[in-house]
């Protein structure tokens, strides 16, 4: 009477092992991307078409949580002033302290103490803003603006409150880096700002965060794989040495 042997070279506990591994290597940047990003960010939905084209009402977006001497001309910031509503609020920072913002020079732009900035992400090809402005940003203030410049309610509707349109540094609590849903692209610093003083923000780590978060799914689900693509495989190898036992 024939008998099925199987043999083991080692091979399938190493494999076995190495599965184990990656699952466990798996859950910790999985978990650990999720838990850096809660760190990190606060989801938080665009409330109306302000800041139109770069992000509309209700969107969910990824605002990294800064610090107010953080802030940057050109960051898209939330943030919350009792003048403005005392709602979180989205805009872009287009002045702080010591500047001059205004609107409009002989091209239709906006201007930092004289220099005229390009502004590719409004929303409209006209002028920056449909009505002309200038104003002085105190110091330890921010100016914002929406990039859609014909309706939104920005600091050009406050000029004539104490601090002539602007709001504290210390209203801001975040600063958009991304579109989480539906799945969009980063929130870029524009290159205009990057020549004036101070220079732009950098972006935060969401990419990194993103990246822990599916490598970690890919290692997961690689190495809860294995041992059925394993078995299968032993079973197809197998099979022809089982009938040739039952013949004999």
């Amino acid at each position: 009477m024939g008998k099925n042997v199987t043999s083991d070279d080692g091979h399938g506990r190493f494999g076995s092992a190495l599965s184990g591994l990656a699952v466990a290597v798996g859950c910790v940047l999985f978990l650990g991307g999720f838990v850096w990003g809660a760190i990190e960010y606060q989801p938080y939905t665009v409330p109306t078409d302000s800041m139109s084209p770069t992000v509309a009402a209700g969107d969910r977006v990824l605002a990294q949580r800064i610090h107010a001497a953080d802030v940057r001309r050109g960051d898209v910031v939330v943030f919350e002033d009792p003048a403005w509503g005392d709602l979180p609020m989205v805009k872009r920072v287009v002045g702080v302290g010591g500047d001059t913002v205004a609107c409009c020079d002989s091209g239709g732009r906006l201007t930092i103490n004289g220099k005229p900035v390009e502004e590719p992400y409004l929303r409209s090809a006209g002028p920056a803003s449909p009505t002309a402005f200038s104003a002085a940003v105190p110091d330890g203030r921010l100016f914002l603006l929406g990039d859609e410049r014909g309706s939104s309610q920005d600091s050009r509707v406050h000029l004539q409150d104490p601090g002539h349109g602007s709001v504290p540094r210390g209203a801001v609590s975040a600063r958009l880096d991304a579109v989480a849903w539906p799945p969009g692209a980063l929130v870029e610093r524009p290159r205009s700002f990057a020549t004036l003083p101070g220079g732009v923000s950098r972006p935060g780590p969401v990419k990194l965060v993103a990246g822990s978060v599916v490598a970690g799914a890919v290692l997961i689900l690689g190495g809860a794989a294995y041992g059925p693509v394993a078995r299968g495989l032993s079973r197809k190898r197998v099979r022809p040495g089982a009938r040739a036992g039952a013949d004999a």
